[in-house]
């Protein structure tokens, strides 16, 4: 009778452990259950996200209007760009000053952009648009900026290895203005 009561034990330990690991499983399940629940809210959010950027990015279509998303072959590329001070109010800037750079007018999936280089190092980055055959660069510093800097460049001569126009830089309450002309780089 021993032995019965012994082996009776045993196995009713047995069956108590096998119901503590299956409520162990149970539970990770439903953890696991919930992780992933939760990825999949998160991977929607994502989508949306996405699709919320991509029409904020996204300009319409019509007849008279097309979206460029790069530069012409024309304007593409690297250029050495010449800028002369031609009139200025600002004590920054100096009627004659003269400044040599390079230009790189470049895109990715959502701009145009062009480069400002001197020395290997990035000067500047304007945003560009191509409008009505013009060139069109804007800079702005942002609003926790101390000096309120507006940079506007406009090419409207422009030809295969030339362009040239103006800049304009609204500095606080001055401006003073540029011409500028660009020549192809050789490559």
């Amino acid at each position: 009778m021993r032995y019965f009561i012994l082996l009776f034990t045993f196995l009713l330990c047995l069956s108590c452990e096998d119901k503590d690991k299956a409520k162990e499983l149970a539970e990770r399940e439903q953890q696991l259950l919930d992780k992933e629940k939760s990825f999949a809210l998160k991977e929607s959010e994502y989508q949306s996200l996405l699709k919320m950027r991509d029409s904020i990015f996204a300009k319409p279509v019509t007849d008279s209007m097309q979206i460029i998303t790069k530069w012409p072959d024309e304007v593409i590329g690297s250029w050495i760009g010449k800028v002369v001070c031609t009139e200025s109010n600002c004590s920054d800037y100096v009627v004659g000053d003269q400044r040599t750079d390079v230009w790189e007018f470049d895109s990715d999936s959502t701009q145009l952009f062009t480069k400002i280089i001197n020395n290997n190092n990035l000067v500047r980055l304007y945003n560009g648009k191509l409008e009505n055959n013009e060139v069109r660069l804007n800079f702005k510093t942002d609003s926790t900026a101390k000096k309120k800097v507006d940079m506007n460049v406009l090419l409207n001569d422009i030809s295969v290895n030339k362009m040239r126009g103006t800049r304009t830089i609204t500095v606080d309450n001055c401006i003073a203005k540029f011409s500028v002309e660009l020549v192809r780089t050789k490559k």
